[in-house]
Formats: structure tokens, sequence, C-alpha cells
């Protein structure tokens, strides 16, 4: 892949359908959507460059820093940089969290295992948390929603890394569990490889989705702490979500049976999520 120079040329051709929880949908205004998107896509051509087995970390680490040098101004090397500073200064939305994502994709670049659960927290500081800043910022909302977001974003974060495991360890040898839980409960790298979780690994998986569950806990008011009702609804809706895959986790083996949801249990939980957060809404 030498002779890729663009984001573009790496695009895995994901979109914001194929996420696990919900992206900029219908809830939101028209004019909230729009920006919303502009990061979304921003955020996914950074994640198709850092995770593409195919590319050298030098590479990827350039791509990335054409990426930052866009976001700031002093280059228009990337479209999708281009127009999310574009949206970012019609906003007057500080760059700080495009650029503390990117801060995470680097490191995915040259770090492909973590630590502890502190290591793993910090990662969700750049990877997950300037995600629901940034939205909140569009929408206007106060800081002090942050905490909460940031917990929502960490818990959705941990989920998607403990459901998808085996899957970035075969495809991209990265692995997010935390080493130390690892050996904690017995758990190998190559248990990753196995197609039936080891008691070691499925200990593992288990205590992620406790501790993921407390992050939820603490996120569990957020969506009430929101002014804008229709975005109130969506986190709402995601918040459920989460709690939900939370406790499949607790009782599933990733390795060989389904985690995530299929469409119609996606649509049960959001219909109950939303009734609900809208009878809330109204007292």
């Amino acid at each position: 892949m030498s002779g890729a120079t663009t984001a573009d040329a790496l695009a895995s051709g994901k979109g914001h359908k194929d996420e696990n929880f919900p992206v900029a949908s219908v809830l939101l205004k028209p004019e909230h959507r729009a920006p919303v998107m502009a990061f979304y896509r921003f955020a996914r051509g950074a994640d198709d460059v850092a995770d593409n087995p195919a590319v050298s970390a030098d590479e990827k680490l350039a791509l990335l820093g054409a990426m930052r040098a866009t976001i700031l101004g002093t280059r228009d090397a990337d479209a999708a940089s281009v127009a999310l500073r574009t949206t970012m200064e019609a906003h007057r939305i500080s760059p700080q969290h495009a650029l503390d994502l990117l801060t995470a994709f680097e490191r995915d670049c040259t770090v492909n295992r973590c630590a502890d659960w502190a290591a793993l927290i910090d990662y969700c500081r750049y990877s997950a948390m300037p995600v629901g800043r940034y939205v909140l910022d569009v929408h206007g909302e106060d800081q002090a929603t942050w905490p909460a977001s940031d917990a929502l974003c960490a818990a959705l974060q941990v989920i998607n890394h403990t459901q998808d495991c085996a899957k970035d360890y075969r495809a991209i040898g990265r692995v997010y569990l935390p080493l130390d839980l690892m050996a904690q409960h017995g758990a190998r790298l190559d248990d990753l490889e196995k197609p039936v979780a080891t008691p070691g690994l499925l200990a593992t998986i288990r205590d992620l989705a406790t501790r993921s569950q407390h992050l939820l806990d603490e996120s569990a008011g957020f969506a009430g702490q929101i002014h804008d009702r229709r975005l109130a609804v969506e986190v709402a809706i995601i918040h459920r979500l989460a709690v939900s895959l939370t406790q499949r986790l607790k009782t599933r083996d990733p390795l060989s049976q389904r985690v995530h949801h299929r469409p119609y249990e996606a649509l049960g939980l959001a219909a109950l999520a939303a009734v609900s957060q809208t009878v809330k809404g109204r007292g």
C-alpha cells in the first residue's frame, strides 16, 4: 500500500448505519445531524487508517498527521478533515475534540496491548469521550454534562472492545482487554483464537462487563441533564442498548455466541427507551 497517499484510499466502506450504536439518527434535528455526521466521517476515515493491516505504522502516522494538520488549518490534505474544520468554525466548536480523537488513532498505530484498566480508560479518554463532548457542543449543552457523557462513552467503547475481542485479535493483532485482568483470571492471548472462550477468558469478559455496568450506572442520569429533548431521547436509547449488551456479556460467550443486537431487538429496546424518556421529559 505504499502508493496510498490519502485516508480516502484506505476507506473500509463502513458507514454510520454499521455501528453498534445510533449515530446522528433521525431523532436529531437536521441542523444538528449534519455537523455530527461531519465528525463521524472524519472519525471513520481516521479509524480506517489506523486499522488497515496492509499499511505500515509510519505510513499510517503520516496520514493521521496530515489529518491533524488539516484540522489545525495548516494544510488541506484530507477532505473529511477540511469538511469538519469548516463545520467546527461555523459552529464555533473547539478543534480539541478532533485532535484528541486523532491521538487515540495514532496510539493504535504503535500500541496493540492494554496493560490495565487505567490504561483502557485513558485510551477511552481520547477514543470515545471526545465524541460525546463534540455532540454536546453541537447542541449547545452545558459542559456540566461532560462527566456523565464521558462515563457513557467509555462504557460504549469498553463494550465494543469486549464483544469484538476475538475479531480485533485475529484481524489486526490488537488486544484491548487489560493484560493484568487476563493474567488475574488465567486467560492467555491465544485463547482469543479458540472457537469457544476458555474459563479464564470468560472470567475476564465478565469482569469487564461488570466494570462497564458501573460506568453505565454513573451515566444513568445523563439523558435527564440534556436540554435538547431529541438528543435526550437518543442518549436514553443508547444507554438502554448498552445496558442490554452488558447483560449479554455477563451471560454469553462472544467467541461462540451472538452478542450484537438483531435489528428487531434494537428497535424494541429503542422504542421502550424513547417512550420512557419522553414521559420523563414531560414530567
